[in-house]
Protein backbone atom coordinates (compact mmCIF):
# COMPACT_ATOMS: atom_id res chain seq x y z
CA UNK A 1 0.00 0.00 0.00
CA UNK A 2 1.09 3.93 -0.95
CA UNK A 3 4.20 2.09 -3.11
CA UNK A 4 2.53 1.16 -6.47
CA UNK A 5 0.22 2.97 -9.08
CA UNK A 6 -2.92 1.08 -11.02
CA UNK A 7 -2.52 0.28 -14.90
CA UNK A 8 -5.84 1.51 -16.78
CA UNK A 9 -6.19 -0.04 -20.23
CA UNK A 10 -8.40 0.92 -23.25
CA UNK A 11 -8.32 -1.12 -26.49
CA UNK A 12 -8.65 2.78 -29.24
CA UNK A 13 -8.61 2.79 -32.79
CA UNK A 14 -6.77 6.01 -35.21
CA UNK A 15 -10.14 7.33 -37.14
CA UNK A 16 -10.03 10.45 -39.22
CA UNK A 17 -10.74 13.34 -37.81
CA UNK A 18 -13.49 15.73 -39.46
CA UNK A 19 -12.99 19.35 -41.28
CA UNK A 20 -11.76 21.40 -43.50
CA UNK A 21 -8.28 21.22 -42.19
CA UNK A 22 -4.50 21.89 -44.37
CA UNK A 23 -3.53 18.68 -43.48
CA UNK A 24 -4.87 15.25 -42.60
CA UNK A 25 -5.65 14.76 -39.37
CA UNK A 26 -6.14 11.47 -36.87
CA UNK A 27 -7.69 10.66 -33.47
CA UNK A 28 -8.16 7.94 -31.52
CA UNK A 29 -11.65 6.68 -30.86
CA UNK A 30 -12.11 4.61 -27.72
CA UNK A 31 -13.34 1.04 -28.38
CA UNK A 32 -13.88 -0.31 -24.98
CA UNK A 33 -15.87 1.14 -22.65
CA UNK A 34 -16.05 0.25 -18.89
CA UNK A 35 -16.19 2.96 -16.07
CA UNK A 36 -12.86 3.70 -13.78
CA UNK A 37 -12.95 2.67 -10.27
CA UNK A 38 -13.41 5.82 -8.34
CA UNK A 39 -11.99 5.43 -4.92
CA UNK A 40 -8.74 4.28 -6.51
CA UNK A 41 -8.15 7.49 -8.25
CA UNK A 42 -6.73 10.23 -5.61
CA UNK A 43 -8.43 13.45 -6.40
CA UNK A 44 -6.18 15.86 -5.52
CA UNK A 45 -3.41 14.28 -7.53
CA UNK A 46 -5.32 15.42 -11.14
CA UNK A 47 -5.09 18.54 -13.15
CA UNK A 48 -8.16 20.65 -14.43
CA UNK A 49 -7.62 18.96 -17.62
CA UNK A 50 -7.80 15.12 -16.44
CA UNK A 51 -10.75 15.65 -14.29
CA UNK A 52 -12.50 16.83 -17.66
CA UNK A 53 -11.23 14.15 -19.71
CA UNK A 54 -12.54 11.63 -16.50
CA UNK A 55 -16.34 13.54 -16.66
CA UNK A 56 -16.61 13.66 -20.09
CA UNK A 57 -15.18 9.43 -20.40
CA UNK A 58 -18.13 8.29 -18.12
CA UNK A 59 -20.25 10.61 -19.86
CA UNK A 60 -19.48 8.43 -22.39
CA UNK A 61 -19.98 5.21 -20.89
CA UNK A 62 -23.11 5.67 -19.51
CA UNK A 63 -24.40 7.27 -23.44
CA UNK A 64 -23.45 3.92 -25.04
CA UNK A 65 -24.13 1.31 -22.20
CA UNK A 66 -27.31 2.18 -20.44
CA UNK A 67 -29.53 1.44 -23.71
CA UNK A 68 -28.27 -2.16 -23.19
CA UNK A 69 -28.74 -2.77 -19.57
CA UNK A 70 -31.55 -4.14 -17.34
CA UNK A 71 -32.35 -1.80 -14.41
CA UNK A 72 -30.01 -2.61 -11.61
CA UNK A 73 -27.04 -2.84 -14.10
CA UNK A 74 -28.05 0.48 -15.76
CA UNK A 75 -28.41 1.88 -11.60
CA UNK A 76 -24.92 0.69 -10.97
CA UNK A 77 -23.43 1.82 -13.80
CA UNK A 78 -25.02 5.39 -13.14
CA UNK A 79 -23.66 5.31 -10.07
CA UNK A 80 -20.10 4.57 -11.03
CA UNK A 81 -20.12 7.19 -13.53
CA UNK A 82 -21.05 10.31 -11.19
CA UNK A 83 -18.92 13.13 -12.08
CA UNK A 84 -15.84 13.70 -9.57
Amino acid sequence: EGHYGIRIENLVTVVPVEGDFERKLLAFETLTLAPLERKLIDEDMLVKEEWGWLNTYHQQVRESLLPYLDPDTAAWLIDATQEI
